[in-house]
């Protein structure tokens, strides 16, 4: 039976995950017990998650208001995610199955079109599924579930503030490609957890050469 202060946790992370509490709103929990009908203890108990999370910062006099995410928060989170994501595919590598593998090519593949079509917010969605999957079968419940939750913070990310490297984008789809070859060849793990690590770590590294060469106050728009 899911408890109130899950319901109310998972209420929030829904309305920050799609928009609805953007970045620096304040999460008022008089208001949220009108709105919701849930008591004001399980929305305690659920902004101390959240915090804990890191999707809610509490701040003293004010409340809690959603994070603001910026450049180094979108650097973080991907440098992390190359360490625990390659890890997690490594392990998941022996345990994916034939239909997995098709269904990691055919997200590869719809990427190359969202790619095609300008189609960024697709593009990102798809890569997200793409990881996930790849990860997914670790046989590590917590593992799996810190790089899903990672994902969603670096999606809640890009919502706010968007970054471009001009051909990373086309050289994460090959690489992805190059990673799937080495799980269906049965590569040691050491190899696999290394590909999927340095794939992560060259988007980190491109979009940084990239933002160096840019006025401070330019558009920053990132895909891949």
């Amino acid at each position: 039976m899911t408890t109130k202060a899950e319901q109310a946790f998972q209420i929030l992370k829904e309305r920050i995950m799609d928009g609805t509490y953007g970045p620096g709103h304040r999460l008022v929990i008089d208001q949220l017990v009108r709105e919701y009908g849930i008591s004001s203890v399980p929305w305690r108990e659920s902004l101390r998650r959240l915090e804990a999370e890191g999707w809610v910062e509490i701040v003293p006099n004010v409340g809690a208001l959603v994070r603001m995410f910026d450049t180094d928060a979108w650097q973080q989170g991907l440098s992390l995610l190359a360490r625990i994501g390659g890890y997690a595919t490594a392990l998941s590598a022996p345990h994916l199955t034939e239909e997995d593998l098709a269904t990691a090519r055919l997200l590869n593949r719809r990427m190359g079109e969202a790619l095609a079509a300008f189609d960024p917010a697709r593009f990102g969605r798809l890569n997200r599924e793409f990881h996930e999957l790849l990860a997914s079968r670790a046989g590590d419940e917590r593992l799996v579930t810190m790089v899903c939750n990672e994902w969603a913070r670096l999606e809640v990310i890009r919502k706010s503030a968007f970054w471009y490297a001009p051909g990373r984008a086309e050289a994460s789809l090959a690489e992805h490609a190059a990673i799937l070859d080495l799980i269906e060849s049965a590569a040691d793990a050491e190899a696999i957890e290394a590909a999927a690590r340095q794939h992560e770590l060259r988007t980190v590294e491109a979009v940084t050469r990239y933002e160096a060469g840019l006025p401070s106050d330019s558009n920053r728009r990132f895909h891949g």
